[in-house]
């Protein structure tokens, strides 16, 4: 699993796009909102050779519900496009920050 690669991997459409399904998706608990808990989520996870996620880890955590709903939106994620090095698709670590924020 390689961390630097020639192409990271990407989610389809772009980041555009994985802003677009990560609004679309996220489900913030009603806990949460109540506790007033907000900010930012860093999970890493490893996008395969193949474009699907596993192996998804929290390295900053909010609280149980949110890194949860974090963890839960990106398990649902449809696959990316994966990285590249050499020509050749490679499984990748991946940090992605995912932000709760409160109106």
């Amino acid at each position: 699993v390689f961390d630097m690669v020639e192409q990271m991997p990407t989610f389809p459409g772009g980041q555009t796009e994985l802003m677009a399904y990560l609004g679309k998706n996220i489900k913030y608990p009603t806990i949460a909102q109540k506790n007033k808990e907000q900010g930012r989520v860093i999970l890493q996870m490893i996008v395969g050779k193949d474009g699907s996620i596993s192996n998804i880890k929290v390295l900053r955590s909010i609280s149980p519900l949110l890194d949860a709903e974090a963890i839960r939106v990106v398990s649902t994620m449809p696959k990316w496009e994966p990285g590249q090095q050499g020509g050749q698709a490679i499984a990748v670590e991946y940090t992605l920050p995912i932000v709760f924020k409160l109106q």
